[in-house]
């Protein structure tokens, strides 16, 4: 009967996440369909050209390279921050010294922009990739340390004084004991930097680099190919949803396994 029920309770889930997708298509075929008549170009945003394009660009392996290089991008940028901001978060999360120290200096860095710092970036840097993973970097970081320092701080303490108890080095202690037990908040952060660094990368693609999505859809709009430039726009939402699925399946993993 349970195992009826959560079927149930499955596709109902499907049926309203179908349901949602078919009325935010029903709003954009109607919201250019009104666009239009004041603006007749932009017929080609609507929802049919928009799927033309986007199957003659897959079709043809244009995005491909554009999309590869682009998940590259991700994948350093994330990178970057797990690797600064997981020992960064364990630090505030372990010490209350080091907590008050750094509080007021990471919130004031943390709500500053990433895109205000492109300027900076392509000037100390130069043009190319490196600015491009500085950006990511310092925009994942934040997510990835707040939550590791979260997950520290909610550990129970039973198991540090368990591992006092044995005698466990330092060493031990943190990869037996503290990471395994915040690996679910590390977890969260990097799927919370995902989001973040997927709505930063486009922008940061513009900054003079020859490939990209963010550079495709320059091209599309010098190219005046306008419904090109909207399939792009839904690709890049179609991968930012699958990028989102795949943290949301290995933080269950991660649980069911725990």
């Amino acid at each position: 009967m349970s195992v009826l029920a959560a079927g149930n309770g499955k596709a109902a889930r499907l049926a309203l996440a179908v349901g949602g997708l078919a009325l935010l298509l029903a709003a954009w075929a109607l919201g250019i369909q009104w666009l239009g008549r004041e603006q007749p170009l932009a017929a080609l945003l609507g929802p049919g050209p928009t799927f033309v394009s986007l199957y003659e660009l897959l079709a043809g392996n244009e995005l491909t390279r554009h999309v590869l290089v682009s998940l590259r991008r991700v994948l350093v940028g994330l990178g970057l921050a797990f690797a600064i901001g997981v020992p960064l978060g364990l630090a505030v999360g372990v010490s209350r010294p080091v907590e008050a120290g750094t509080s007021a200096a990471f919130q004031f860095l943390r709500m500053i922009s990433p895109l205000s710092w492109m300027p900076i970036a392509v000037m100390v840097l130069g043009v190319g990739d490196a600015p491009i993973y500085f950006l990511l970097a310092f925009a994942a970081v934040w997510p990835i340390m707040l939550n590791t320092a979260a997950g520290v701080r909610q550990l129970d303490p039973r198991w540090l004084q368990l591992g006092r108890s044995l005698s466990a080095t330092r060493t031990e202690t943190l990869f037996r004991i503290i990471l395994p037990g915040i690996l679910g908040h590390i977890l969260t952060g990097v799927r919370l930097a995902i989001g973040i660094v997927w709505i930063v990368l486009v922008p940061c693609e513009m900054l003079g680099v020859s490939a990209g999505l963010g550079y495709f859809i320059l091209d599309t709009r010098d190219r005046l190919a306008y419904s090109e430039l909207m399939a792009v726009i839904v690709l890049i939402g179609l991968l930012g949803y699958l990028l989102d699925a795949l943290a949301r399946w290995l933080k269950r993993a991660v649980h069911a396994e725990a």
